[in-house]
């Protein structure tokens, strides 16, 4: 059969507009974004996703990465393990992405990482901070972000320093972050002539501490501070209760309490509060950076920075970028090897440099103090001594 000139002419255009679609698809550089979206580490990992996303935006009105746009594939990991390990498998057998940036906390990248390095995809954390994850997860892995050695011990010679030598620790015994940072701070403050009066744990799930709040009431004379431990979702309750029940002494933390959650659950029994993180984001007293970063955040969002892992998702992205940059490729062992040479990248949250083919950059620690219902400023602490990276039995003995 005869085809008619105008039916040739349609399907040349077609093959064109297929053609066209695919040169369009293969000029992107596919980024896995894996975050909880919508689950109980929301209030991290969503502002940590906002920054991953602001700054592919930003890279991209820039010209992108080797003349290409970067591709987002964001998914939501609810924080559920079986699942995280799902969108892991996805970002490897069906989205093809070249490197994936992620997660801001330990558990989540022990379900995903080692599926993405199996793959020999570079993986880059936000915000989770176990030092244990690079020799758990392999070579392909890289933390944006300082070890909970760091900060715990960073909070213990702050503690001791401004509080005194007698705590009480309290721990949640079900999540990776939540035992190392509780034994990290042990060791240090310990180390440092403290004594621990009394230690107790709960479980991931609980949300009733009158239990071990008992207990310590129960103590003949109160220490001079509490260092809890706690999860972004058990902060808040946990620091209620503790003041409804007269325990007014500071109470200290990491990381999982740089939430609004803290402030709008505890309410003025967030008073007193005291917790290590990466950077204050703070319009008037931050850095240049911060400064530049809030601006930018809330035009794209509407509202600030919810805490400092909305500047770790974005340091997360700026610094996969810069270092595909320098790799000229996308080539997985390029990436990596880009990252391991990576000196002075000029981070939100700090510089970040590997080095000695270390996945975990030295970074100092901000102390925040809560006053009346607001983030403010303690102290900028490089701890003096660092507890060495050990397993969580040993961690939590």
């Amino acid at each position: 059969m005869k085809t008619k000139p105008l039916a040739l002419f349609g399907i040349l255009l077609l093959a064109l507009l297929l053609s066209t679609v695919t040169y369009a698809q293969d000029a992107t550089i596919k980024i896995g974004l894996g975050f909880d979206l919508s689950g109980a580490e929301s209030s991290l990992d969503l502002p940590a996703s906002n920054g991953a996303m602001l700054a592919v935006d930003e890279i991209n009105a820039n010209g992108g990465v080797l003349g290409q746009q970067i591709e987002p594939v964001l998914r939501d990991s609810r924080y559920e393990m079986d699942v995280t390990a799902q969108i892991a498998r996805q970002f490897v057998e069906e989205d093809g992405v070249v490197a994936v940036v992620g997660f801001t906390d330990s558990d989540s990248v022990l379900a995903s990482g080692p599926i993405i390095q199996e793959a020999g995809i570079p993986f880059i954390t936000a915000g989770a901070t176990s030092p244990l994850l690079p020799d758990q997860i392999g070579d392909m892995f890289f933390m944006a972000c300082f070890g909970d050695n760091v900060q715990a011990a960073a909070a213990a010679e702050y503690a001791y320093a401004n509080f005194g030598p007698t705590a009480y620790l309290l721990w949640d015994e079900g999540v990776e972050y939540t035992t190392l940072l509780a034994g990290y701070f042990r060791a240090r403050f310990e180390e440092l002539g403290g004594t621990i009066v009394l230690e107790d744990s709960y479980a991931d799930d609980a949300t009733d501490f009158s239990a071990q709040i008992t207990k310590l009431r129960a103590l003949s004379e109160q220490p001079d501070f509490y260092f809890i431990s706690a999860m972004p979702y058990n902060v808040g309750p946990v620091v209620k209760q503790m003041r409804e029940a007269g325990l007014d002494g500071p109470i200290v933390g990491g990381d999982g309490y740089d939430t609004p959650d803290l402030v709008s659950v505890a309410g003025e029994s967030s008073n007193n509060v005291f917790f290590t993180t990466h950077a204050l984001m703070d319009s008037e007293i931050g850095t240049d950076a911060i400064k530049e970063f809030i601006a930018n955040y809330n035009e794209a969002f509407g509202h600030d920075p919810e805490n400092a892992f909305a500047a770790l998702g974005y340091d997360a992205m700026k610094l996969l970028a810069d270092a595909i940059e320098r790799a000229g490729s996308t080539d997985a062992t390029a990436i990596q090897q880009a990252l391991l040479e990576t000196e002075d990248f000029p981070g939100i949250t700090g510089s970040i440099t590997f080095s000695e083919g270390s996945h975990i950059p030295q970074k100092g620690v901000t102390i925040i103090e809560v006053v009346d219902g607001k983030f403010t400023l303690a102290e900028e602490v490089v701890p003096e001594v660092v507890p060495p990276a050990v397993a969580t039995e040993e961690a939590s003995s």
